[in-house]
């Protein structure tokens, strides 16, 4: 299950340069960005050369109405390539419209879901659980109390199902 988490809520709508949001933080923009193109790499997801950070909160909200929809899941995909791979500002109503449409939803159904705010409510809850549940950063992953944050490989995802409680399929006798 995703839940929608508040990276950089302050973000104005606009959004920032790298060299903005890092500011005063002592990081190497360029080298982080080969590192992240790298690892991206090797997990064979796309990336682009960012150069800015944009608010999604609009884009959350978006995901939220499109999730449940028939074939909705594809929205993640597509709100992520837009974000990561092509600089799109993932706070643009116009931009969030197009993306909808060009997978199929009715783009005046999610002008009307972004522009009236209908999922603020439920990113609102989904803000808050990720408070109570401690999370700082994306992906985080929870199962049972228990949790890792950040892209973690295949071995750190089953040690954290296993000390959750969760057993393999083989060794439960199930098929």
């Amino acid at each position: 299950m995703f839940r929608h988490f508040p990276l950089h809520p302050e973000t104005p709508s606009e959004g920032l340069t790298l060299e903005q949001l890092f500011a005063g933080r002592n990081i190497d923009i360029d080298a982080a960005q080969r590192q992240m193109t790298e690892r991206m790499r090797r997990e064979g997801l796309p990336y682009g050369p960012r150069t800015m950070t944009y608010n999604s909160r609009l884009a959350q909200e978006l995901a939220c109405w499109a999730v449940p929809q028939t074939n909705g899941a594809v929205i993640h995909d597509a709100l992520f390539r837009a974000y990561f791979v092509n600089n799109v500002n993932l706070a643009d109503v116009e931009q969030l419209v197009a993306i909808a449409g060009r997978l199929g939803f009715s783009e005046r159904s999610a002008r009307t879901v972004l522009e009236q705010r209908t999922m603020r409510e439920e990113v609102d809850r989904d803000w808050q659980r990720s408070r109570e549940l401690g999370i700082t950063g994306v992906p985080t992953f929870v199962c049972n109390g228990r949790g890792t944050v950040g892209a973690q490989p295949l071995d750190v995802l089953e040690k954290l199902l296993e000390e959750a409680g969760a057993r393999r399929r083989r060794e439960s006798g199930e098929p």
